[in-house]
């Protein structure tokens, strides 16, 4: 049976849904990270801890509700990680309509290699590229400057580089997907390699921490999965 094209604004209602599913999914996942927001904190300190002598290792707020937006930020963040699947599959259920029939059937491997590699992101960033930069910038102006470190400013920064790395490390999972519904193939992503590795180039020098030793830390496995879409890809058309 021949399938019937929808309408533009039928894919922009549907595409609104997904958002709005989404976002009800965000809100429940950080009201149950609300809960478990206290040890998700010391965890997120520890980075920064580490990297400061023992009598330093305290954050400052400076703003009278400052602290509690941040238990906030921390439940969101909570949320996101927690609910990560669910959003995935709304990615998916999305593309799905454009997909063959034998092609719908790799959603579960969709969503828990988008899962994993979501969370092997934001590790990398937490284990790897946070110590590196923190020691590297609090012993920079030492002994003459002081660290005093606010929780807004250390969390803005935390926050953004844990998402960051998380999305980030997405590219080879996108680009399979890209891939399966027939907008990009071997032959192009071959082609365009260079411009590839100066778009990742700059991608590592706009949001990575500013020192080239992190924006390397991004460089890399950013490339090497690039290399190994690439060639997933290429094994996919041969099959």
């Amino acid at each position: 049976m021949e399938k019937t094209e929808k309408p533009f604004w039928d894919h922009i209602e549907e595409l609104r849904d997904r958002i709005m599913r989404s976002l009800y999914a965000l809100v429940i996942c950080s009201c149950l990270g609300y809960f478990i927001r206290m040890p998700i904190l010391e965890f997120l300190k520890t980075p920064l801890f580490e990297a400061l002598p023992p009598e330093k290792r305290n954050l400052y707020f400076t703003g009278v509700f400052e602290s509690f937006f941040n238990h906030l930020q921390i439940s969101i963040l909570a949320g996101v990680f927690i609910g990560a699947p669910f959003y995935l599959y709304q990615i998916w259920a999305f593309i799905a309509p454009g997909l063959h029939e034998r092609e719908k059937k790799a959603v579960v491997p969709f969503i828990i290699a988008g899962t994993i590699f979501f969370f092997l992101g934001a590790a990398f960033a937490y284990y790897l590229v946070l110590p590196v930069g923190f020691k590297f910038f609090i012993e920079f102006g030492a002994p003459m400057d002081v660290p005093m470190i606010t929780v807004k400013e250390y969390f803005a920064v935390l926050f953004r580089l844990l998402l960051l790395f998380g999305a980030s490390f997405e590219l080879p999972v996108i680009l399979v997907l890209l891939a399966k519904v027939g907008i990009v193939n071997y032959s192009l992503l071959s082609q365009h390699r260079r411009t590839a590795i100066i778009g990742i180039t700059i991608a590592s020098a706009l949001f990575a921490p500013p020192d080239i030793l992190s924006m390397l830390l991004m460089m890399a496995p950013l490339y090497v999965f690039f290399e190994g879409a690439v060639q997933v890809i290429r094994f996919m058309e041969k099959k």
